[in-house]
């Protein structure tokens, strides 16, 4: 057994070859499941697994799906304590993304939600003030039924980037084309970011690539299914990277607060890592000086780009809509849901969803404080908190690795506590705890199972098994922290000390 903080063991070679292939054969699969039933424009909506499995072809989609998935989340948990060399690992990510690239979108619908969105701005309409389907978008029927009746939840960059792909793509096929070129340039950014942010934390950058950018999550969804959140999470790693070699430099940081601010206006979750990144090279009160000059570069980078698209602040009203999807995948809504069964027992309905995701995103607040308070006091005291790789980390990589390993885990709260997830979500902290979290199996695993719970239309499996999710997912929030708690008292009892989970 490894012990934390310890070099990985390099793999077998022969071991690492088969996981290889395994996954090329997997990804291979998902592409052919693609093809015979995935996230095709004339593709039927509002299936189920029954529906799918009647159609023709219907056995061998799933078949191809369910096998290449699992053959994909295998290889990639195989090994998740690195691959034999970076250059192996970003060689193998590659090589799995390849069929996904070639193949039409799987996993979501949401890259026609993208086309219309652009195609409504690029038409002169206010795509936050007028649904796409009240707007005439010519593909309104590829788009998910929930989706077409709400304003777009994404900043003015994304729109943008929307509105050029729609005008360049002269067509829904060459629009969802340059899309997927978008969302994979975002991913090479992130990919080109990687190896200096690993290297500045002390973690082996085989290890980051590997769990990083050979996720399946990655090749499933922010490949295969365009997803936006790779140009987003290109761009915070663009900021870190410019934030861990500048840390003090004014003008450095007002670049780092635009960087940050342009990936805000993708999507606004990464806001929460910029006050993380005002204790990179921060002292005492000079912390607050940092966080107004990443303050102002992220203020500039909205106004700016609000002005630019002429469509101001009217993205953040959209971002209230994001949550019209009830799933019990979320634990705050599962958690409502379960109330809500309770409450149809007794033959009253509390209406408790509303109320259970309000109280969540208070939690969240005071979690987000409550995380960078603890990182400021651990890097105040010269305590980065988390096992070295290398037998002792300098002084200015463990406060590196200190401070944006608080950045993930501010993440990993974030997309605990939101109103709705989906599986492409896990990939915001996944890019961040690679190159910071000693431990792996605690993010690693969650990020596994996400990748079973879309079908390649799409199609969300959570939709179909409300009931004993809410209750599942319920009954682990309840089991969890008295898990905890139990093996803190062994520990104690002991003498022994518990290593902290989240490292």
């Amino acid at each position: 057994m490894t012990t934390p903080g310890a070099p990985s063991p390099l793999p077998g070679l022969l071991a690492a070859r088969f996981a290889r292939y395994a996954g090329l054969v997997g990804a291979v699969l998902l592409a052919v499941a693609g093809y015979l039933g995935g996230a095709l424009p004339d593709a039927p909506l509002n299936v189920t697994p029954v529906s799918i499995w009647r159609a023709p072809g219907g056995p061998a989609t799933l078949a191809c799906w369910l096998v290449g998935t699992a053959l994909l989340v295998g290889a990639w948990w195989s090994l998740r304590a690195g691959a034999p060399s970076s250059r192996w690992a970003y060689v193998t990510a590659g090589l799995w993304a390849l069929p996904l690239l070639l193949a039409p979108p799987v996993g979501s619908r949401d890259v026609y939600s993208y086309a219309c969105q652009g195609w409504t701005y690029a038409h002169g309409v206010d795509p936050y003030a007028v649904p796409v389907a009240a707007a005439g978008c010519p593909w309104v029927e590829t788009v998910a039924p929930i989706w077409r009746d709400t304003p777009a939840p994404y900043g003015p960059v994304f729109v943008l980037l929307a509105a050029l792909a729609v005008t360049l793509g002269d067509g829904l096929t060459g629009t969802v084309v340059l899309l997927r070129v978008i969302a994979v340039a975002g991913l090479l950014l992130a990919a080109f970011c990687l190896p200096p942010l690993a290297r500045a934390t002390g973690v082996p950058t085989r290890r980051a690539a590997w769990l990083a950018l050979a996720a399946p999550l990655v090749g499933v969804h922010l490949v295969g299914g365009a997803h936006n959140d790779a140009v987003m999470l290109g761009l915070v790693l663009c900021g870190l990277l410019v934030a861990v070699r500048r840390p003090r430099r004014p003008a450095a940081l007002l670049l780092v607060g635009a960087l940050l601010g342009l990936a805000v206006t993708v999507k606004a979750s990464a806001v929460v890592v910029l006050p993380f990144v005002a204790l990179l090279g921060a002292s005492g009160r000079t912390v607050f000086r940092s966080g107004a000059w990443l303050g102002g570069g992220l203020l500039g980078a909205l106004l700016v780009t609000s002005a630019l698209s002429g469509l101001g602040f009217g993205w953040v009203g959209g971002l209230t809509r994001s949550g019209d999807s009830e799933q019990w995948t979320s634990p705050p809504t599962a958690v409502g849901m379960v109330v809500d069964y309770a409450g149809a027992l007794a033959g009253r309905d509390p209406q408790a969803v509303p109320v259970a995701r309000a109280v969540a995103l208070a939690l969240l607040a005071v979690v987000l404080v409550a995380l960078w308070w603890r990182t400021w006091r651990r890097v105040a005291a010269g305590l980065g908190g988390l096992p070295s790789f290398s037998g002792g980390l300098p002084a200015g990589a463990a406060r590196c690795r200190t401070v944006l390993h608080g950045a993930g885990l501010a993440l990993v709260a974030t997309v605990v506590l939101s109103p709705v997830f989906h599986p492409w979500y896990a990939t915001w902290p996944l890019a961040l705890l690679a190159f910071t979290a000693a431990r792996t199996t605690w993010f690693a695993l969650p990020a596994a199972v996400a990748t079973f719970l879309a079908l390649p239309d799409g199609t969300n499996l959570a939709r179909f098994t409300k009931a004993p999710g809410a209750l599942a997912m319920t009954a682990f929030l309840v089991a969890l922290p008295l898990a905890l708690l139990l093996r803190r008292r062994r520990a104690g009892t002991t003498g022994k000390s518990m290593p902290t989970l989240l490292r």
